[in-house]
């Protein structure tokens, strides 16, 4: 349990009265409250319940598991690049075999290299949430004893003044505030990692053996 789970309670009950007020008076024009609900497309208790579910443990846990099977693929990738066989057939399929060595271990674009990066990517991502998370919580400890949150938190939503609403408009701007920077964040790390996470693709010898065709004929 972090921070942001012990704040569990208060926040919702206090972005629960946020969100009724957002909804039947709105903010002043120019608010920086509506371009923060335009990007998000969500209440600040509804975003905030999003952000608060995401758990760095299952990130860290997929990160290892990939390592595992990780080291699996280069072991194979070994073996096969070792060849052992000698002969016709080593010298058949010596282009093949080392052409499937390379798919399984054959620098950051073979299977190999895209694990490594897709379990440094979840990693990248647990750390982003555990930090993300920490942030929310230190602008909800603020907020929880903002003056605004005394307004909103003594007032009657069904008869709410422009001073209510506007305090709920600034608690809410708030929350959305520091959701936006969390997200900013998730998208610079799919930017850095988006191009090691493409698909690997086997590519065959440029030159097959000679008497590849008399291998593979299917006789009559």
């Amino acid at each position: 349990m972090d921070e942001l789970d012990r704040l569990a309670a208060p926040v919702r009950d206090l972005l629960g009265r946020v969100d009724v007020l957002i909804a039947a008076a709105g903010a002043p024009d120019h608010h920086p409250l509506w371009p923060a609900l335009r990007r998000m497309r969500m209440l600040p208790g509804d975003a905030y319940a999003a952000f608060a579910a995401l758990r760095p443990e299952p990130l860290i846990a997929a990160a290892d598991e990939v390592r595992r099977l990780t080291r699996g693929y280069d072991q194979a990738g070994l073996e096969i690049a070792d060849g052992g066989w000698d002969g016709a057939a080593g010298n058949t399929f010596a282009g093949v075999r080392t052409a499937l060595a390379t798919h399984l271990d054959g620098g950051p674009e073979s299977l190999v290299g895209r694990m490594e990066a897709t379990a440094g990517y979840a990693g990248a991502l647990a750390d982003w949430v555990q930090s993300s998370r920490g942030a929310l919580a230190r602008t909800c400890v603020e907020l929880l004893g903002s003056a605004e949150a005394v307004t909103v938190c003594g007032a009657d939503p069904a008869v709410a003044d422009r001073g209510v609403a506007l305090a709920a408009a600034e608690i809410g701007a708030r929350v959305l505030g520091a959701l936006n920077v969390a997200y900013d964040g998730a998208e610079t790390l799919l930017r850095q990692w988006g191009p090691h996470l493409a698909e690997s693709f086997y590519r065959p010898p440029v030159e097959m053996p000679v008497d590849w065709e008399a291998t593979t004929r299917v006789q009559p």
